[in-house]
């Protein structure tokens, strides 16, 4: 009896094992079955290490960038065209992670949980996908950098669409240069730097400074600021381009005054900037879509006086995601709600939620300040963003050791797009970064 007993208990042992391991199974499959599926080992997909069966990825507007035909797979006729959506189209390899044929790629072989690949074996034929993007206004900003090293986002702030993303170095993935890996024009390619880039912000950080000081500054309206070529901290001394002399609030972000931002991060406090920038999206996690953002930081220990000062002008450690700025200015454009960017089209009718929220009172204050260094220091006669009404902020971030980056960042008021523009290395935020910023705004349809 004893042995029937220890038998049973061992069978009923066994099957609970048997049965768990199914859940594993059925747990491991729900979540990882289309990675499965869609491995490069997979020849019903790929010939050679390079994505041969699938469906067609679309703009927004309907234009082919990318098909099969005759087993192969082909993209749009301009190369320029294929160079300025490589981003957001990928590669037939997959190297791009970002671009439709890595990262939709289950939806692309049209592979379901129910049925596998039996579409693409059966029919020889995927799943479209149609990309939020402008492919023409994606090109209008691949011209508009002009082989400089960076990127170009624009979004719409209400719907999260992405309308342009454009990041440089790129190539023609029709026509891959041989030397890719060790020319260093080609440094760092395949990463989307509007996606997963990080940049010394620069002057651009000043917003968040600006949204500081009017939370914890009670007199910043009225206060007047003094500008002798720096600021002196105790510690040191925080260097600003110009001589200002005495400024308001409002002027010191027109004319970017660094004497009078680093003081304004020192009279708010260390720890009431660094919970702005929290809120404005500093060491948080986003997405595009599936796709993880590059977490912007701003530093979490104790600072200097000095370090402080430097850190409420954009510099010291702190670094900035292009695309989280981008879903800043949608916040600060939207009345608080920033929403997150998505590439890959979907039923408009559906609700948006704000992944990035700041106070409304603040936006609001925010969006006429932008909208001033604009009309009173940016583009004073109109001519060159003519027909737009724009606002926003440049920065010229220094690196050690380099020429500065470029920034705009900013957004249109009688159309729903925000924008982000980082020249990597390319000199003064006003001279390239807002000019680049005016022709990427001027080709989007009105």
């Amino acid at each position: 009896m004893r042995r029937i007993t220890a038998r049973a208990w061992i069978l009923l042992a066994l099957t609970l094992a048997f049965l768990a391991g199914l859940v594993v199974l059925a747990g491991g499959f729900a979540r990882n079955g289309a990675l499965w599926a869609t491995n490069r080992a997979n020849a019903h997909i790929y010939t050679k290490g390079a994505i041969a069966r699938a469906g067609r990825v679309l703009d927004a507007n309907g234009i082919v960038l990318a098909e099969t035909k005759n087993g192969r797979r082909t993209m749009h006729a301009d190369a320029s065209m294929r160079r300025a959506t490589l981003h957001a189209v990928g590669d037939p390899q997959g190297f791009v992670s970002t671009g439709a044929h890595a990262a939709f790629r289950a939806r692309l072989t049209g592979y379901s949980r129910v049925t596998g690949l039996h579409q693409l074996a059966q029919n020889s034929e995927g799943s479209d996908v149609r990309l939020t993007i402008d492919a023409n206004v994606t090109r209008a900003a691949h011209w508009a950098l002009n082989g400089r090293h960076g990127a170009v986002g624009v979004y719409n702030y209400k719907t999260g669409d992405v309308l342009c993303m454009v990041s440089s170095p790129n190539y023609d993935p029709m026509n891959k240069p041989r030397n890719i890996e060790d020319n260093p024009a080609y440094k760092a390619v395949y990463l989307n730097r509007l996606l997963h880039g990080l940049f010394t912000p620069g002057s651009t950080f000043k917003v968040i400074t600006a949204a500081c000081a009017l939370e914890h500054i009670p007199d910043i309206w009225s206060r007047e600021f003094h500008c002798d070529g720096g600021y002196n901290t105790g510690d040191g001394r925080v260097i600003c381009r110009e001589k200002h002399g005495k400024l308001g609030f409002e002027q010191a972000l027109n004319v970017s005054c660094n004497s009078a931002f680093a003081q304004m991060a020192i009279l708010a406090g260390e720890k009431n900037l660094r919970a702005t920038a929290s809120k404005m999206g500093f060491n948080q996690v986003y997405r595009a879509d599936k796709i993880p953002l590059a977490i912007s930081r701003f530093q979490s220990g104790p600072m200097s006086p000095l370090e402080l000062g430097w850190a409420g002008v954009g510099q010291h450690t702190t670094l900035a995601n292009p695309a989280q700025m981008m879903m800043l200015m949608g916040a600060v454009a939207n009345g608080g709600r920033g929403i997150a960017p998505r590439l890959q089209a979907r039923n408009s009718l559906l609700p948006t939620r704000a992944a990035l929220k700041i106070d409304p009172a603040i936006a609001a204050s925010l969006k006429d300040l932008l909208r001033s260094n604009v009309t009173n220091s940016y583009d004073t006669s109109g001519r060159r963003t003519p027909g737009i009404a724009m606002a926003g902020k440049t920065g010229t971030a220094e690196v050690d050791g380099k020429r500065p980056h470029a920034w705009f960042v900013g957004f249109a008021l009688d159309q729903p797009y925000a924008i982000v523009v980082v020249g990597e290395n390319a000199g003064g935020g006003l001279a390239v970064a807002f000019d680049i910023a005016a022709k990427v705004m001027n080709a989007i349809p009105k």
